[in-house]
């Protein structure tokens, strides 16, 4: 792990460890969005990876969806263990990865792809590549990616850190021919705060 994984991981694991998982601005109690989302695919559900998925309930509610793989894949330790602990028991059937998504090698392909505000945290042109072809080296032949990043008039920053705002199309141009847009949702997520931020949800298949 290089110096800038290393601070990235601290930010976030202090991010959890001073506010808590439902302290943080994009925590959600359930996520309702990437749920609806997640039951209106067409094509094999049996797979999916929760990208940057930290302390998100969605894991647990894709094994109430039947799905026969999950996985949920963050930078922060401390994100992932405070997970694993609102999971209780059921945590044993989730496969939990501590890494940085640019970096990552998958051992295996999903069906679903879901990115809950990862990818905007990406402003690096370099990292955005890496992410596209890890997302491709992950990704099944009929899968979809559901990415979520703040709409063009969300915020500019969020934790501390500049981010890159997109619409659906400035996205799917982002990540290029291997994937096309199919669908896309707004979103005005209301933070623990209660302020509110613009969501854009994306919705990508993988081109044959």
């Amino acid at each position: 792990m290089d110096a800038s994984d290393l601070d990235h991981r601290r930010h976030w694991d202090e991010a959890y460890v001073q506010k808590g998982e439902a302290g943080v601005s994009w925590f959600e109690e359930t996520p309702t969005v990437s749920l609806y989302l997640i039951k209106a695919l067409s094509g094999p559900k049996d797979s999916l990876i929760d990208v940057g998925g930290g302390a998100s309930r969605l894991a647990a509610h894709a094994l109430r969806l039947r799905f026969g793989h999950v996985a949920v894949l963050d930078l922060s330790a401390e994100a992932i263990a405070r997970s694993q602990a609102a999971m209780g028991s059921e945590a044993d059937r989730v496969e939990w990865i501590v890494a940085n998504v640019t970096t990552w090698k998958p051992g295996r392909r999903y069906d679903v792809w879901h990115d809950r505000a990862a990818f905007h945290f990406l402003t690096d042109e370099a990292d955005r590549a890496a992410y596209v072809e890890t997302l491709d080296a992950a990704l099944s032949d009929t899968g979809h990616a559901i990415i979520a990043t703040f709409a063009l008039d969300g915020p500019e920053r969020c934790s501390g850190l500049p981010v890159q705002r997109y619409s659906p199309e400035t996205l799917a141009a982002t990540l290029g021919p291997r994937f096309t847009l199919v669908n896309s949702m707004r979103h005005e997520h209301q933070t623990p705060l209660g302020s509110t931020q613009a969501f854009k949800f994306s919705v990508l298949a993988r081109v044959s």
